[in-house]
């Protein structure tokens, strides 16, 4: 009876909710439309100058970032105040706030700028992107644990020791979808769960992949616009290794403590069933994860120097090349790994999906963000360039807050993007003159993407998986407390070590 009754209230509840978001929506529109201080026709001139389309970020707004601020609020608000009507239109839900910026830029900067800056950023960002979590997902998915795993503290330690380091090579939500379900089962003749899981988010959806652009969506982000594949392993692993080390031994001396307290029963530790060793099933995935890294490196070193142009917007060869091989990894990854397997690793498509629609639009409203601060000073958001900078100067202590501040909240990969471009936007002289900078802003996406449930991507998963399996997880403040009370302080000690 109360299904049938929740089921007959929902086409009330979602039109209503729908209906005031769209009317928010077309309001953003309309105020870009009529926006004033735009100076449109100057834009337009400089679109057209040489006959290769150009915005100039010095002449547009504020205003203009507000669909970009709707997309990021969206996501963090939606499954806390309606989570219904969230988890049915996500995808509606940011088209309309693609569309709120799209429109009204192709009606007053014209077509063809709409349409270079539309094919600039799908083509150049979001395919290799989206393509290579695709990858990563679909590989990770087909590798599963099977056997007897003990939940002790030792044990668990070393297994988010271990999917810390794994984080980096696989990506954090690779990792994570690995090696949750395993820590969970070993872990279910346990009173007091939470604490695992909490650090699990610490340490391996986060922290753990800030060396390689492999681990984090930030980070490859950083590799497309230019830095080298290994130049996070150098510049972050004393970071990273800084603060996991400290994560690892607060949670050993925690668990140990609840352990004591609260050993449990284990059927293995009480001699009811006999140990079955560990197994792998599917390890032909891993295989095509060096596969998946050997794709993504020859993007980086190979340049043969031509491509396939689309409206002045050209499509590299060693990009086409690179997209291709991974799209096929995954092909691979999917027709060699047993369904059953999958099945049983609770694999479905339902988190990269969700992923892909959010990044559309995150990707597109992002685009006059991205143009005001490579305006520097002399644009609308020079308030934030010099917040950053003393003098002129990046201070990467500022970087690293501002940078993990809003990562912390909003989504750490358009977060990274705009704080690199912030900082200049030229990769050689971030990875040379200011290497201490891109460090901290490459630190403070990764590692403070952990200060809330909405950071990262793999973070809301990690909890989903965990609530299924019987964990009471906090609420979204709850989990703050945590964070808030054991990762914080922690970070504000690697910026006295590291970044002053």
């Amino acid at each position: 009876m109360i299904n049938s009754q929740t089921h007959r209230r929902r086409p009330s509840i979602l039109p209503t909710t729908l209906s005031a978001f769209l009317w928010a929506a077309l309001a953003v529109g309309g105020v870009l439309l009529g926006a004033h201080g735009v100076q449109a026709a100057e834009v337009a001139a400089e679109a057209a100058h040489a006959g290769v389309p150009h915005l100039d970020g010095r002449l547009l707004s504020a205003a203009w970032v507000v669909p970009f601020a709707g997309i990021l609020l969206s996501i963090a608000l939606f499954p806390l105040l309606a989570p219904m009507v969230w988890h049915h239109h996500f995808g509606k839900i940011s088209a309309v706030w693609a569309l709120a910026f799209l429109v009204p830029f192709a009606a007053t900067f014209g077509v063809d700028l709409a349409t270079y800056e539309l094919l600039h950023t799908v083509l150049l960002e979001y395919i290799p992107f989206i393509v290579l979590l695709t990858a990563l997902f679909t590989v990770a998915g087909g590798v599963r644990l099977t056997g007897s795993l003990v939940g002790t503290p030792m044990a668990n330690t070393v297994g988010l020791a271990l999917g810390t380091v794994l984080a980096s090579l696989m990506g954090t939500t690779g990792a994570s979808m690995l090696l949750i379900r395993p820590l969970l089962r070993a872990n279910e003749h346990r009173r007091h769960k939470v604490h695992t899981v909490v650090f699990f988010i610490f340490l391996v959806s986060n922290v753990g992949g800030s060396l390689t652009p492999l681990g984090d969506p930030p980070l490859f982000l950083g590799f497309l616009k230019g830095v080298d594949f290994f130049w996070p392993t150098v510049h972050l692993l004393a970071p990273m290794a800084f603060l996991s080390a400290l994560l690892l031994v607060i949670y050993f001396v925690l668990d140990l403590v609840l352990h004591t307290r609260d050993p449990g029963k284990h059927p293995l530790i009480e001699g009811v069933h006999e140990r079955e060793p560990i197994r792998i099933e599917g390890s032909v995935n891993l295989l095509l994860l060096v596969a998946i890294v050997g794709a993504v490196l020859l993007s980086g070193i190979w340049h043969p120097g031509t491509g396939v142009t689309l409206y002045h917007v050209t499509v590299s060869l060693e990009t086409i090349v690179s997209n291709l091989l991974l799209l096929g990894i995954t092909g691979l990854s999917l027709a060699l790994t047993s369904k059953q397997s999958r099945r049983l690793n609770g694999f479905n498509w339902g988190p990269i999906l969700e992923v892909a629609k959010l990044f559309a639009a995150i990707f597109l409203t992002i685009i006059p963000a991205i143009a005001i601060l490579k305006a520097g000073t002399d644009g609308a958001l020079g308030a934030i360039i010099s917040a950053v900078n003393e003098g002129g100067k990046p201070n990467p202590a500022a970087y690293f807050w501002a940078t993990g501040i809003l990562s912390s909240f909003l989504d750490n990969a358009p977060t990274y993007l705009i704080f690199f471009n912030t900082a200049g936007g030229d990769a050689k002289v971030l990875m040379t003159d200011l290497s201490l900078t891109l460090t901290a802003i490459s630190a403070g996406a990764v590692f403070m993407g952990a200060n809330s449930y909405i950071g990262n991507a793999p973070n809301f998963m990690v909890k989903a998986i965990a609530e299924e399996r019987g964990v009471a997880m906090p609420s979204f403040f709850g989990y703050m407390a945590w964070s808030f009370g054991i990762l914080v302080p922690l970070l504000g000690l690697t910026t006295l070590v590291f970044f002053l």
